[in-house]
């Protein structure tokens, strides 16, 4: 599973992960945000102790679901910083994934909840790609404009759900709560959901998921839909990767 930040596989497929007999997490960004006004409440430390926090909660998270911290790669890049990392989040994709050898990688959906969420479902598309022997990409989604959470944006594929037992819902909160930083935040997410899944689409990453706002567009992040396109046309097109349309 290759995901944006901490928390992020949780919501996304926390009872599926726990039930996988082989799992591999990887996250694009360390969770620390550079931006004072994006942590935590209450957090007065640098970023490297917030992402050191992070690091302690997903490890506590993954416990519960019987993975080690072994299986757990960061590849450190800042929160909201993914889309300029581009180049170097696609090299280091493509090595994880010739390393690990999986038969499917799970990601995010590109559904503009968060930039970081659309860089790393781009990055994978690209990484996928370029290999000889691609994996199948399936995607998770997590919210959409208006914090509508846990269902896709139209699109092709059947969708497939994992419905949960009383004790999955009582696993997943627990997992849930282990991010205590990020409490405010993943309130919205609860009582947990059933995990939804399909075959990632193609997507055209040239042209907005969905029209009007954004989600992050709507929460103030410096860094609207433009910009991300722009930023994200231009340094795949630099690596000869401008793959979005085929």
């Amino acid at each position: 599973m290759i995901v944006a930040h901490p928390d992020d596989e949780t919501l996304g497929a926390g009872v599926l992960l726990s039930r996988s007999p082989d799992p591999w997490i990887v996250h694009a960004t360390d969770g620390a945000p550079r931006d004072p006004a994006f942590v935590a409440r209450g957090f007065s430390g640098t970023p490297e102790e917030y992402s050191a926090v992070r690091r302690r909660e997903l490890e506590a998270a993954m416990a519960l679901a019987g993975i080690g911290p072994e299986r757990l790669r960061c590849l450190g890049i800042a929160d909201q910083e993914a889309v300029f990392e581009l180049p170097r989040l696609v090299r280091e994709l493509i090595a994880v994934i010739q390393e690990t050898a999986p038969g499917i990688v799970l990601t995010h959906a590109y559904e503009g909840g968060h930039p970081d969420h659309d860089a790393v479902a781009l990055a994978v598309r690209l990484a996928v790609d370029l290999l000889p022997e691609p994996p199948e990409i399936f995607e998770v989604p997590l919210y959409h404009a208006g914090m509508v959470i846990g269902e896709f944006l139209a699109g092709p594929g059947e969708i497939v759900r994992l419905e949960m037992s009383n004790e999955d819902r009582d696993l997943k909160r627990r997992m849930i709560d282990c991010f205590e930083t990020q409490r405010e935040t993943l309130a919205a997410f609860l009582p947990p959901r059933d995990e939804a899944f399909r075959p990632a689409p193609v997507y055209d990453f040239t042209k907005p998921p969905h029209e009007g706002e954004l989600q992050y567009e709507l929460w103030g992040f410096g860094m609207t839909g433009e910009r991300w396109r722009k930023e994200a046309t231009r340094l795949a097109s630099a690596l000869h990767l401008l793959l979005f349309d085929v």
